[in-house]
């Protein structure tokens, strides 16, 4: 494939991989952990960028051109590379979050072995399990949609629909994102993402108000005064050296 096949291609597979992880993050979400429906990740519309970036780096990896003269053994270094590399694309993303935005995504403090509370050694079994799973099950699926993308790129046009959206959104979230950098910074704590919605959700709740589910930081701005008053719900003091 030309640079650009591979471009549209590297683009398809984000759009994937970034909707499809929206809509199983949702279900897990409602079934097994918070038993409601929750818009989950940094973005409001259906879309979480590290299972796009994730998907992208599983097809890549998985086409790497390991040969031992074992199959099996050379499947069991691809997954391997699979797994670190997701695990690195996770401390990676969640790195940038608190060191540039004063925000935390995700927590595994509670962990064992976790590092800075953005990986831990269970996770990283599991995103060695996804890898596993994506080398036997997934990939010959993916496959097939990417050759189908290839021979049908007028459906280009939806993905440049999607990213459209997309940049929109994000612009967006970088605006809500630097009213709660504001307010981390001036009270040195990072904001814990998710329980910051959740805070905002109970809010709205107690005062009778309708909850959204796109837009859960909507009325961010009426409840300032009352999220100084009850920071340590949704975040920690930053650790001074």
């Amino acid at each position: 494939m030309s640079v650009i096949d591979c471009l549209l291609v590297a683009c398809f597979l984000f759009f994937l991989g970034s909707t499809l992880g929206w809509c199983v993050e949702v279900l897990f979400r409602r079934i097994f952990t918070a038993r409601k429906w929750i818009n989950p990740g940094f973005l409001t519309g259906p879309c979480l960028p590290l299972y796009g970036f994730g998907l992208v780096g599983l097809f890549a990896l998985s086409r790497l051109p390991v040969h031992t003269g074992n199959g099996l053994l050379d499947a069991v270094l691809i997954i391997l590379i699979m797994g670190a590399a997701m695990t690195l694309i996770e401390y990676i993303a969640g790195l940038i979050f608190i060191k540039g935005m004063g925000i935390r995504l995700w927590d595994y403090s509670n962990r064992w072995g976790n590092v800075q509370g953005l990986i831990c050694p269970l996770f990283s079994f599991l995103w060695l399990l996804v890898a596993a799973v994506f080398y036997f099950v997934v990939n010959e699926h993916v496959l097939a949609a990417v050759g189908w993308f290839v021979h049908h790129l007028e459906f280009a046009f939806v993905v440049g629909v999607f990213f459209g959206i997309l940049f929109v959104d994000l612009g967006h979230a970088l605006h809500i994102s630097a009213r709660i950098r504001a307010f981390a910074k001036e009270h040195g704590v990072v904001v814990h993402y998710e329980k910051l919605k959740e805070t905002l959700r109970e809010k709205k709740q107690e005062a009778a108000e309708k909850v959204s589910f796109l837009f859960p930081f909507s009325s961010l701005h009426e409840h300032r005064g009352k999220l100084e008053a009850i920071k340590e719900k949704f975040s920690t003091a930053i650790r001074k050296k």
